[in-house]
């Protein structure tokens, strides 16, 4: 029997060895101190991966059974920066353990991005995201954009996603990333947040 919980039981069952959330306070980046500290948080999980070291053709089940970890992931992420009211900006990403495939991390997509886009009300932007395979300790910049309108340029970021122990050979980290407000000082142009209109959302 697996030490690692189960999310639930029957189907392709997603089996966790970590949870983290970690939210950091940004009050400037050179320029005079925000009157609001920006607040990146990212919330992630750890899970055997079912495919290590061999090729599944169908990897929907598993990618269906990794809906109730993404909502997991948003609600706890959502209350670490203070509730939906506060987040201007979201991403997700995946990191493979060594011997899975680049394909298991796109599972998230569906099953991260659609968690999250429903606990945040159904924003309208696309979910920017990052994959990779990788090994121990290694990082990921997952990028940031605003969930109401992916042009936005002040709220083009980065968050970055990180366990010191994983992910394992055998393993895939899954993470959501979340901030409340723009880069410090951004001044670039563009289209900006209160300008956004209906059609703005997927542009």
């Amino acid at each position: 029997m697996s030490r690692g919980r189960r999310v639930r039981e029957g189907g392709d069952v997603v089996e966790l060895r970590k949870i983290k959330v970690a939210v950091e306070s940004v009050h400037h980046e050179g320029g005079p101190p925000l009157a609001e500290p920006l607040r990146v948080g990212a919330a992630l999980a750890v899970v055997r991966n079912p495919f290590a070291g061999r090729y599944e053709p169908d990897l929907m089940p598993f990618m269906a059974e990794l809906r109730e970890v993404g909502e997991s992931l948003a609600v706890r992420l959502i209350e670490a920066l203070g509730g939906v009211e506060h987040v201007e900006a979201y991403g997700k990403g995946a990191i493979v353990g060594e011997d899975g495939e680049l394909e298991h991390g796109a599972l998230w997509h569906e099953a991260g991005g659609w968690a999250m886009r429903a606990a945040l009300g159904e924003p309208s932007a696309i979910v920017p995201s990052s994959k990779t395979v990788a090994g121990l300790g290694s990082r990921l910049m997952v990028p940031l954009g605003h969930i109401d309108a992916a042009y936005v340029r002040s709220h083009f970021g980065t968050a970055e996603l990180s366990v010191w122990d994983g992910p394992r050979r055998s393993e895939i980290l899954y993470g959501l990333v979340m901030a409340t407000g723009s880069r410090p000082h951004a001044r670039c142009g563009g289209l900006s947040a209160d300008e956004i209109q209906g059609a703005d959302g997927p542009r």
